[in-house]
């Protein structure tokens, strides 16, 4: 049985991040192999994560890549079971690099997938083995959540405060700083869709039902009901329609005046929140 030192427990430690007791029961049982040592604390926190598998992981971020000179985007929901570690480094770390392997790499199916692809960010180990050691250090469930992959130009942006939520705008031309001023609009004001004609059209005839029957219970003379109707429709898509809402900066101007303005043309976007599907 090799002299387990207390210079090896520490050099463990500082390779891991794990405690020092974890690190001396490793190598004791390694019979001091280090390059051992380290798989055995893999092995034994991945059981410990089987064993918390079902805990409830509420909190969380959205990893997000993006930006106009670049091929495409991605954003990621990475779900962790409190606040704190929500923010924690190496977590927001871990939720960019699933979004930049998604956008970069070979394209998954599910996070299982993605998971077994490369870290973009710690050379030689996966995305999964990333994952496992962090949790081995914080010992908190990490779940990988929604995901999904827009080619083209791209803005994004992740809005962590009492709402946690993840936008990707899939645009051509303008530029970064134009491209994310619609994406923090889009987390405000929570489009339901990007132009009117994508609005579900059972939802548009039953408010244009209700405004016509509305403006004749007001005596209005029928050949200038359907007129009125069409103009307070005007109102309701601007509530409801990415590019005919009142822009967040400046509600003399539309978002799509502004995107316009811009030269940019909005294609696309996803809009996620933490804890709503």
């Amino acid at each position: 049985m090799a002299e387990i030192t207390a210079a090896a427990v520490m050099g463990l430690r500082k390779k891991t991040g794990l405690p020092m007791m974890d690190c001396k029961k490793a190598l004791t049982a390694c019979d001091g192999d280090e390059d051992q040592a380290v798989v055995w604390l893999r092995e034994r926190g991945a059981k410990i994560g089987e064993e918390r598998a079902d805990r409830a992981t509420e909190f969380g971020r959205f990893g997000i890549y993006c930006g106009v000179e670049k091929d495409c985007g991605a954003i990621v929901e990475l779900k962790c079971e409190s606040a704190p570690v929500a923010s924690h480094d190496e977590f927001v770390q871990l939720a960019d690099d699933l979004a930049c392997q998604l956008a970069t790499g070979p394209r998954v199916a599910d996070a299982d997938a993605l998971l077994d692809q490369p870290s973009p960010s710690v050379e030689g180990m996966t995305l999964r083995e990333q994952k496992d050691d962090l949790f081995n250090r914080i010992r908190e469930v990490f779940n990988v959540g929604r995901m999904r992959r827009l080619d083209g130009s791209c803005g994004g942006y992740s809005h962590n405060a009492t709402t946690v939520s993840g936008v990707l705008l899939q645009v051509e031309g303008g530029n970064d700083e134009a491209a994310k001023d619609v994406c923090m609009h889009i987390a405000a004001m929570r489009p339901a869709a990007l132009t009117t004609d994508e609005l579900d059209a059972d939802v548009v005839e039953k408010e244009r039902e209700i405004l016509r029957q509305t403006a004749l219970q007001e005596g209005k003379p029928e050949n200038i009901v359907e007129k009125m109707v069409e103009g307070r429709l005007r109102s309701f898509f601007a509530e409801r329609v990415l590019l005919e809402q009142p822009f967040v900066k400046d509600d003399k101007s539309t978002v799509g005046a502004y995107a316009a303005n811009n030269n940019m043309q909005v294609k696309q976007f996803v809009h996620w929140e933490l804890g709503r599907e």
